[in-house]
């Protein structure tokens, strides 16, 4: 009786053993500032990238991939807990501070038994949680000869080139594991990441290239406020510092970069410093003797920025390739997922911009590509739209592990079968981005898109809305908000949102198309409250539309103010009136 007992035990052991190994290991690659039109798979991008595409050529692409708020910290923390800023809580670089202790993806991979590494970039201040193993960069980290913050708290500069240097580490770690189990392993270079150092061996790449402005890249934002008053352009020497960022800097040259620029170069090692002051003093020299003005100066500015960018991707690419490589040496490749993202998109020219934040389309969306695991037959693009707080219950599911209610992204996986999802996925993403004022002046702004429009609303110290016909208009430069062509859309739009727009009208036929209710109001006093066949059905004078200015009052408050009361609801203001979280429309 107790052989048989010992052989059960022994079974189930195994029959443990051989789950845990059915289930994927999961190997994320995560960039910073990677763009689409800097990956070849794409389709239209500026350079080649061929290990990239290979990840796309046997698995799948995404095409409408976006993030939850185009920036670094506030995007991996998107990515870790499938939750929005605001309900994870990280919503800006400035002054933020990720909560550990709180739910995260992997954790909950960690208490069903996988294996969690970390290694890379982390920006998000507080130690990694979840993790069995870490080793970040601190803060933004170096390109060369980086600095390492370590799990035993110790720091030690790695020798070497950023990107190669974390390769190398998650290469070594996958090599020491515990290979009974499974496993989960973050990737995060930071490449692409701003001032674009290039490997020593990589100076010379692209310099023969011209690389093609994109067509709005003269563009001078009619009817776009904040775009206007942005601090991310290429023509600005305060935006696009001539030294950190196009290198162009002789000894003694004073920027308000420089002293960044010249301390991340001296981190090199005497030769290689030697071969990368040779290299751009001999560019600088040209440059102050070309004397270069206007939009000559602007044009020389975006082929530095572009030809650096390019030879940053080029070690990344070479690096993904080693990766996969060591994947496929190890017969690893049939069990694992493999990911490809970056924390955002970036602006390649395009509005005459370097940098991302925005909700238009460069920086709202993020490359991701994917290397299915057996049993996931999906193969080539995937068009419906996702967003990076679906990785988490993505991995979560494949992993087998329930996943919580509190999530607020979707499983990719039924997408990675190869499932029908008509009238089964999402219509529409919310995108909401935080940190002003801060770097680069972009306003606080949220928003939602779906297939075809975007609607925008910029608030705090600006109050402006903005609505893109995507298929019109895909290089967003024409804001049809206040086009009566866009009335029925904009309403739409604003209950897609979630947030209803309170119209301010003396038209009654307008009042008709566009409104569920009316509030009728005199002097800033609510007169009638009904439905417009309520409201319509009075004698024409009983109702009066004076709402404009900033004299009116709504339940003593001042509309001016951001926040105000209807009818016991918070609202928001906007241009013309103000907005409430209720499902409903109303038109003043």
């Amino acid at each position: 009786m107790k052989q048989i007992t010992l052989l059960s035990v022994a079974a189930m052991a195994a029959m443990s053993a051989q789950a845990q190994s059915q289930r994927p290991n999961i190997v994320y690659i995560m960039t910073d500032d990677h763009t689409a039109q800097a990956l070849s798979a794409y389709g239209k991008s500026h350079i080649q990238t061929p290990n990239l595409d290979q990840i796309a050529q046997e698995g799948v692409l995404f095409r409408n991939s976006f993030v939850a708020n185009s920036l670094s910290g506030p995007s991996r923390a998107c990515m870790l807990t499938g939750k929005h800023s605001h309900a994870n809580g990280f919503t800006n670089n400035e002054h933020g501070i990720f909560d550990g202790s709180q739910q995260t993806m992997p954790k909950l991979l960690q208490q069903a038994g996988y294996q969690t590494a970390l290694i890379g970039k982390w920006h998000l201040v507080s130690e990694p949680t979840g993790f069995d193993h870490w080793d970040i960069l601190i803060g933004q980290g170096e390109y060369y000869n980086p600095l390492f913050h370590h799990q035993d708290g110790s720091k030690s500069v790695e020798q070497g080139y950023c990107t190669n240097v974390i390769t190398d580490k998650a290469i070594n770690w996958m090599e020491n594991r515990d290979k009974e189990r499974p496993f989960i392993l973050f990737v995060h270079h930071k490449a692409c990441h701003r001032n674009w150092l290039p490997e020593i061996k990589y100076l010379r790449e692209y310099e023969d290239q011209t690389f093609e402005k994109p067509d709005n890249f003269w563009d001078t934002y009619e009817g776009r406020v904040a775009a206007q008053q942005q601090e991310m352009a290429i023509a600005s020497n305060h935006d696009m510092d001539l030294a950190y960022d196009t290198k162009a800097y002789l000894p003694g040259d004073q920027s308000r970069l420089s002293g960044a620029y010249v301390g991340y170069v001296e981190r090199l090692e005497p030769e290689l410093k030697k071969q990368y002051w040779t290299f751009y003093d001999s560019l600088s020299c040209d440059f102050k003797r070309q004397n270069l003005q206007g939009k000559d100066l602007v044009e020389w500015k975006y082929q530095r920025y572009m030809r650096d960018y390019a030879k940053v991707t080029r070690t990344l690419d070479d690096n993904v390739g080693r990766l996969m490589e060591y994947l496929r040496e190890n017969g690893m490749l049939e069990n694992t997922l493999v990911v490809y993202t970056s924390d955002q998109g970036f602006y390649m020219g395009e509005h005459g911009w370097f940098d991302k934040r925005f909700m238009y389309e460069e920086s709202l969306s993020t490359p991701l590509l994917m290397r299915l695991p057996d049993g996931y037959n999906r193969r080539g693009e995937i068009t419906d739209m996702v967003q990076n707080i679906d990785y988490a219950p993505t991995f979560l599911e494949m992993a087998g592990v329930k996943v919580p209610s509190d999530i607020q992204g979707k499983s990719l996986v039924p997408l990675l079968r190869g499932e029908k999802t008509i009238g089964k996925w999402r219509d529409a993403i919310y995108y909401h981005f935080h940190e002003y004022p801060a770097e680069h002046a972009v306003k606080r702004h949220y928003g939602v898109r779906t297939e075809r429009y975007k609607l925008i609303h910029f608030y705090n110290d600006i109050d402006t809305w903005e609505l893109y016909d995507l298929q019109e208009d895909p290089t967003e430069m024409k804001n049809v908000y206040d086009d009566p062509a866009y009335a029925k859309v904009r309403k739409q739009m604003h209950k897609k949102l979630g947030i209803t727009f309170i119209y301010v009208t003396h038209d009654q036929e307008e009042a008709l198309t566009l409104s569920d209710t009316i509030i009728v109001m005199n002097d800033g006093v609510i007169q009638q409250i009904g439905t417009p066949t309520d409201i319509y059905n009075e004698p024409a004078n009983s109702f009066v539309a004076n709402f404009i200015g900033e004299s009116n009052i709504l339940n003593g408050r001042m509309l001016k103010d951001m926040e105000v009361e209807v009818m016991g609801v918070n609202a928001e203001c906007v241009d013309k009136g103000f907005a409430t979280d209720e499902p409903v429309d109303v038109v003043i």
